[in-house]
């Protein structure tokens, strides 16, 4: 996993029309990033995710919102190299091992950290970040949680203005966002917008000391 979070920022992406996938991940290379979240929202996902692939075999390319066992097994034969849900459910979590999909369930409190380590999984989506206490819940989180290894990658209410903050807690391995490769800007092929996102998180997580 650790190449995932090369660059400690991961643009996700809600991509209506396939066609969009390969543009848009040209643009978030531009920017200086090699990652993408594509989520299982929009019939397109699954398109979207073979064609990233395919044009670009050096990117780290997920597959976001995967509810199912089907999800990840369709994620993980269109190509992705992890899979992310927004909560934490155990046949989903144990369908992805099995099938070799690097996973990281979705975790808002102490009892889901727990069962997401019970399960093997030491790198946990913690959503929504925002209202789920933020910054001060992980760092709370750390005290009986932070000798275990587990790493957190924040998501929900993050942005530009905030995701330093993010960045600087020892137990956060990257944050997500979707403004970087925001929906209403794919739909609108807005590239160049997205490449300046794109290397402004990518500004502000160099500064933070915790680009790659």
């Amino acid at each position: 996993m650790n190449a995932i979070f090369a660059k400690h920022v991961i643009p996700v992406a809600v991509i209506d029309k396939a066609e969009d996938a390969v543009p848009l991940a040209r643009a978030l290379r531009a920017g200086g990033l090699n990652t993408i979240e594509v989520t299982f929202r929009t019939d397109a996902a699954e398109q979207a995710i073979r064609n990233i692939v395919s044009a670009f075999p050096d990117m780290q390319v997920g597959a976001g919102t995967i509810l199912s066992c089907d999800q990840a097994c369709r994620a993980k034969e269109a190509g992705a190299r992890f899979g992310v849900s927004p909560g934490l459910h155990e046949t989903v979590v144990n369908k992805a091992a099995e099938i070799g999909l690097p996973f990281m369930p979705g975790v808002m409190t102490p009892s889901d950290v727990e069962t997401a380590l019970s399960l093997g999984c030491a790198w946990l989506k913690f959503f929504p970040a925002d209202v789920a206490g933020g910054v001060r819940m992980l760092k709370a989180l750390a005290g009986p949680y932070g000798h275990t290894g587990v790493r957190y990658v924040p998501l929900g209410g993050i942005n530009i203005q905030n995701m330093a903050e993010y960045l600087a807690l020892p137990n956060v391995a990257a944050i997500g966002g979707s403004w970087v490769a925001d929906r209403h800007l794919i739909a609108a092929g807005n590239w160049t917008k997205i490449t300046e996102l794109t290397a402004a998180a990518v500004a502000v997580a160099t500064a933070a000391g915790r680009a790659a």
